[in-house]
């Protein structure tokens, strides 16, 4: 069975810092490429930032400089670090593995709340 757990949600004053993880079982993150998704209400799901199988890295535009995404293939986890945090990253934050002839797998989603 192919499951992916999110942690390290949680409520941060704007400008700090949390880590989410993202560990998986059943699926490889080394042979998938993986990523963050963040999903407020009302609006549709984004992409926050994405690893390749390779390792190549692309961020959205508006953590770039500030969000690094990373994976430990030992620990196959991945693994969101976010500084400098602001209100309006405020979301539910979903990981997400991509599979090449099946549809992605997602985890059940960690809140994080940034007050000001």
């Amino acid at each position: 069975q192919v499951q992916l757990v999110e942690s390290g949600g949680g409520l941060v004053q704007a400008g700090g810092s949390l880590r989410l993880s993202c560990a998986a079982s059943g699926i490889t993150f080394s042979r998938n490429a993986a990523g963050w998704y963040r999903q407020t209400p009302g609006k549709q799901r984004e992409l926050v930032a994405r690893i390749s199988r390779d390792g190549s890295i692309n961020y959205a535009d508006s953590v770039k400089g500030r969000f690094t995404i990373s994976r430990d293939n030992a620990k196959n986890t991945v693994y969101l670090q976010m500084n400098s945090l602001k209100p309006d990253d405020t979301a539910v934050y979903y990981c997400n593995a991509e599979r090449v002839l099946s549809p992605p797998v997602w985890g059940q989603g960690t809140q994080v709340t940034v007050s000001s």
